[in-house]
């Protein structure tokens, strides 16, 4: 390991800028056994995608260790318990067959149909909010584009009024940190919290749809059935939290973090300027050049032997999509920005069975956001050097872009 550099992703220095550190991981420590947390860290694009689609590893590690044996402790404490209780619900934390079936279940509802109807509306809102901002000849590009074309999107799909869309993105935020990899309590607690208060508001508004269903995605799930299966109503709180969650803050992050590295390359921003086909390709080399989720984490499942080492039932596995997305075993010359990049088999939402669902969406808005932008904010600069980032890891972002056009 080199000493100048120690691996530690809580550091502002990781979180700024991990691209370093993931090169000297990969060339040094590929499978990396990170002591401070008993943790594995895996580099190799290879080795993220074994992962990924292996039975070896998976979420509900509590099936088959009690939290014990896992050093846990009995249960979580109660001030987080609302927290835990809720996420346990979640497609994304499970495993087959559970997975498969929430999955199968909400698909009825989040159909690439249901997703393309939004384009016009996405179109209209991004027009919105450039019309806004033009006159002025600057804005902070997250919190006043890049966080509120994706906010208003899922809200509408969802069928959340548009008066609570600032309070659901505060929720949103507290529960979205409770994924990052962190110390002490204080951020659950803080998660706990706004799932309390978030799912009440969310208790209310399905109970507004089973009497008065609209054309929106809570109404779709309270009617979807599969083999006469439905959600519960927790289940279907769980869902809608994710579903707004995921929906926008990856989307958020893919604008930003897009935005900044296509001005630090002026060349792909004329470039794509000049050749607005280019824009799907663009969409799919930003998401990997600076990827907007940067971890996930499994479970082994059962000792093994992986990539040489030996994985004990139990440990955790970090993919390091960010570092994957830059190996040079896959990607020629990955440290550069190409929009014209092809093929382009990036891990940015994920692989195997955990795919994102939302997937479509994301690009969908990322499409429409960067071919407006370069369309309508041809002189799109930044103004200042160095944008400040959010203080977080797995969900990669800036925290302001000032730019001036």
């Amino acid at each position: 390991m080199n000493s100048a550099m120690e691996f530690n992703p809580l550091s502002p220095e990781f979180q700024a800028n991990p691209y370093p550190y993931y090169e000297m991981l990969r060339s040094n420590a590929p499978v990396f056994h990170w002591e401070q947390w008993g943790m594995w860290f895996l580099t190799r694009y290879d080795d993220c995608s074994a992962v990924l689609r292996s039975p070896h590893f998976g979420h509900e590690i509590t099936k088959h260790m009690t939290r014990e044996e896992l050093g846990w402790g009995a249960e979580p404490p109660e001030t987080t318990m609302p927290l835990w209780s809720m996420q346990r619900q979640w497609m994304l934390l499970k495993d087959p067959p559970d997975h498969s079936r929430l999955r199968t279940l909400v698909h009825k509802a989040f159909t690439p149909r249901m997703i393309e109807r939004l384009r016009e509306r996405a179109q209209a809102i991004t027009d919105e909010l450039i019309d806004k901002a033009q006159p002025n000849g600057g804005m902070d590009l997250m919190t006043e584009f890049a966080l509120l074309l994706p906010v208003t999107v899922i809200a509408e799909l969802l069928g959340v009024p548009s008066k609570d869309f600032e309070i659901l993105h505060g929720w949103s935020r507290d529960i979205g940190d409770t994924l990052e990899l962190f110390e002490g309590e204080d951020i659950a607690v803080r998660g706990a919290k706004a799932t309390l208060e978030f799912s009440a508001y969310l208790r209310e508004l399905i109970a507004e749809r089973r009497s008065a269903p609209s054309e929106d995605m809570i109404s779709s799930l309270i009617a979807i059935e599969a083999e006469g299966d439905r959600l519960s109503e927790d289940e279907m709180i769980a869902m809608c939290i994710l579903l707004l969650f995921a929906g926008h803050e990856t989307t958020v992050n893919l604008i930003g973090n897009g935005t900044l590295a296509l001005m630090r390359r002026p060349d792909q921003w004329e470039m794509l300027k000049a050749n607005p086909s280019l824009v799907k390709s663009a969409v799919e080399e930003l998401l990997r050049y600076d990827s907007p989720v940067q971890i996930t984490t499994r479970f082994v499942m059962e000792d093994h032997e992986f990539a040489g080492e030996h994985f004990r039932k139990g440990q955790q596995v970090a993919t390091m999509f960010g570092a994957a997305n830059r190996d040079p075993a896959r990607f020629a010359n990955p440290t550069e920005l190409d929009i014209t990049r092809d093929p382009n088999p990036h891990m940015a939402f994920g692989n195997g069975i955990h795919f994102c669902l939302g997937a479509p969406l994301a690009r969908m808005e990322g499409q429409i956001a960067f071919a407006t932008l370069a369309h309508r904010l041809p002189n799109l600069h930044l103004a200042v050097d160095q944008p400040p980032y959010r203080n977080t890891y797995v969900l990669r972002g800036l925290a302001h872009l000032p730019v001036t056009f």
